[in-house]
């Protein structure tokens, strides 16, 4: 397909576009939207422009040409500033049919936006963090007329941007470093370096182009590129003989844009972008249990429930919760003041098991109880009490504005203690079977590899916060298992030999844990474990965490002591020991944007810090990026010179609809190695306890009545 496209990309381009014009009569036509980029960035083909997509929405963006293909997943972190993580796989660009399979991540700022009398303007990094094949940058201006139809943009880009009509560097004025661009990419040892003594620097050149939105689907698009494709020319008998590059975009569907263009006229290629909205689950409003309506204070007067009959009232309270989905694990009175333990086993959104418990209490509790306490968990342990009164309730539950006024008239408080667990509620045991999905991404001789099969997962709780659990798979097919692909690091091997464990046949131990939660005092909390971690790594581990209601800084220091697992041995260990810890510091910066660094010693032994920050919405969509810096030298390293990547966690309830607190997780990083390694311990304190603390409370407090 694609050498018959090289004979004659004009005439196939023109198909494309005769192709879409009849499709334009009979869908509806969505509102105009600026366009991504090949490379997964806001602009027109292959140049960026200076626009931005929704705040928080994500990109999928492939693209293919003869030999080269680019996969980028873009993310809108804030209203200005967009990040990019691309996987390209270029054929035969080593030579000897070897392809390079290059991960690259890229920066886009918009410094200002348009005005009727200025246009916008932004500026970006492409491929700052990887090889350096695509490394450039760029500013950029856009303005859009005729009502937003016609869009024009023209920049002057620096680096590969700067390939094909250069001139001296303009910066070269304020600094004669800026006239000539430092060698990049010299070998697998220097990918992953932020190569910051390049950028601006060397030629720059111009380069612009033009967009025509014929309506809400079809956009036309035309070029002046910079770009000269000089390496692929050179390595991969790439055609490039003009500036000039054409395309079309046609939007499928809301989410869905299919894209055809014409590189240097002579290569063609097509794409399509995917755009995902976390703001918006894939079923709106989800699939709810019926909610309890507040019933007159006179009907429950006229029913004649005595105070005093507390058996009676934790009887009634206790199947009222059940049928919420929440779990009453202690009821007791004090006056006229109803106190429970409620465990929240059911909804994504605390405030939401708050609200429903508050209207279960006041429908099964006699008219003298004027007030309830109500006392949350997490695995027993008590982490806030929230005091609301009845008359509240009934006063607020149709307010237009219930949800706020109920959090300001709620009463949050630490709980360093709890009532004590009524009978029968511990020991208490939990279980499920389900199919699980593991996969391994960018080795270079598989780029994705996966297994499939059922995993076994319990906990078995003897008492408030002390428990047993693990989790033991079976694998019932995939290839994980055919990577032959030895590690050469020359850092003790913590995860760069995760291969082996991937060989293992029959049920595998992934974890099973000894754990001990507890509350040391007011505004603390604690951790003992002991056991089979994860796959690679066992041992023991102390936690501490300091963090006061309704503060966004949390401060924590965990200790662990650890031995390598066997790989040829499911429970066995080898004589690798390490002990390794942590201080931590968590912010919450609001608007759904979490901060968190970790200083300390790592698993291969070696010192650094973590530095993370993710974005979570409030349907518990979390999209992250984080690195790592430790004495290791980039060159010990090895590829990647030092640990990063991104992570995600997408809630089951924004994929079904369905009710439930179980998400599934990725962390995608361009290539695992030794340094920055830390064990992965399933229930660190801060997850563990910020859903109910005060602060989080107040965000998700708007689904209080829901």
């Amino acid at each position: 397909m694609f050498e018959q496209a090289r004979e004659r990309p004009w005439k196939l381009l023109c198909v494309c576009m005769l192709v879409s014009l009849p499709m334009l009569a009979s869908r509806p036509v969505p509102a105009h939207a600026d366009g991504i980029t090949s490379y997964g960035t806001p602009g027109l083909i292959d140049l960026p422009s200076a626009t931005v997509t929704d705040d928080g929405f994500l990109n999928l963006t492939t693209s293919h040409l003869d030999g080269h293909t680019r996969n980028s997943l873009h993310f809108q972190i804030t209203p200005r500033l967009s990040g990019v993580f691309r996987y390209s796989i270029l054929r035969s660009y080593l030579g000897n049919n070897d392809d390079l399979k290059d991960r690259s991540f890229d920066f886009h700022y918009l410094l200002r936006e348009e005005t009727a009398a200025f246009p916008a303007l932004a500026f970006g990094l492409r491929d700052f963090g990887g090889t350096g094949i695509f490394a450039s940058e760029y500013v950029v201006a856009t303005k859009h007329f005729l009502q937003s139809r016609l869009t024009v943009s023209a920049g002057l880009g620096w680096g590969r941007l700067a390939t094909r009509g250069g001139f001296k560097n303009p910066l070269s004025v304020i600094d004669d470093g800026f006239t000539t661009r430092p060698s990049g990419f010299d070998g697998i040892e220097d990918t992953g370096r932020v190569a910051v003594d390049t950028f601006f620097r060397g030629d720059a050149a111009f380069f612009g182009g033009i967009e025509y939105q014929v309506n809400g689907r079809l956009r036309l698009i035309a070029e002046y590129s910079s770009d000269a494709y000089v390496d692929e020319v050179a390595r991969m008998q790439f055609e490039n003989n003009t500036p000039f590059n054409f395309g079309v975009n046609y939007r499928v569907t809301k989410s869905l844009t299919a894209n055809a263009f014409v590189i240097g006229g002579a290569q063609v290629g097509i794409g399509f972008n995917y755009v995902i909205n976390p703001k918006e689950p894939r079923f709106a409003g989800g699939i709810e249990r019926n909610t309890p309506a507040l019933q007159p204070q006179a009907d429950i007067a006229s029913l004649g429930w005595r105070i005093d009959d507390i058996d009676g009232s934790r009887a009634r309270l206790n199947a009222a919760l059940t049928d919420q989905g929440l779990r009453l694990e202690s009821y007791a009175q004090a006056g006229t003041t109803a106190r429970i333990v409620l465990a929240n086993q059911t909804y994504f959104a605390t405030p939401e098991a708050l609200g429903r418990a508050a209207r279960v209490m006041s429908n099964t509790l006699p008219a003298g109880i004027d007030s309830f306490e109500i006392t949350l968990v997490a695995d027993g342990v008590p982490t806030s009490a929230t005091t609301l009164r009845r008359s509240d309730l009934r006063e607020l539950e149709h307010a237009w504005d219930g949800a706020w006024q109920s959090f300001v008239r709620a009463d949050i408080v630490d709980a360093p203690t709890r009532l004590p667990p009524d009978p029968g509620i511990y020991p208490s045991a939990e279980w499920s079977v389900l199919p699980y999905l593991a996969n391994a991404l960018f080795d270079p001789d598989a780029p994705i590899r996966y297994d499939y099969g059922v995993e076994w997962k319990f906990q078995y709780t003897l008492a408030p916060g002390l428990s047993f659990s693990g989790a033991v798979r079976q694998k019932l097919g995939g290839n994980l298992d055919e990577s032959f692909r030895l590690s050469n690091s020359q850092l003790p091997f913590v995860r760069s030999d995760r291969a082996l464990y991937d060989k293992i046949e029959g049920p595998q131990v992934g974890r099973l844990t000894a754990d001990y939660m507890f509350r040391p005092a007011t505004n603390l909390y604690g951790r003992l474990s002991a056991g089979y971690f994860e796959t690679q790594h066992a041992g023991a581990s102390a936690e501490v965490l300091w963090y006061p209601q309704g503060n966004r800084l949390a401060l924590g220091a965990e200790v662990n002591y650890t031995a390598k697992r066997a790989p040829d041995n499911r429970l066995g260990l080898t004589d690798y020991r390490v002990a390794t810890g942590y201080v931590s510091a968590y912010y919450d910066f609001g608007n759904g944007f979490l901060g968190q660094i970790d200083a300390g010693r790592y698993l291969a032994g070696d010192w650094g810090a973590t530095f993370s920050l993710d974005r979570e919405f409030n349907n518990g969509f979390r999209l992250g990026a984080f690195f790592t810096l430790t004495d290791v030298p980039f060159d010990e390293f090895g590829e990647g010179s030092f640990d990063k990547g991104i992570r995600f966690s997408v809630p089951v309830t924004w994929l079904t609809g369905d009710l439930g607190q179980s998400a599934y997780g990725q962390t995608i990083r361009p290539i695992l190695r030794d340094g920055g390694a830390r064990v992965e311990i399933a229930n660190r304190l801060y997850g563990q306890v910020r859903d109910s603390n005060a602060t989080e409370l107040e965000q998700e407090w708007g689904k209080f009545w829901r």
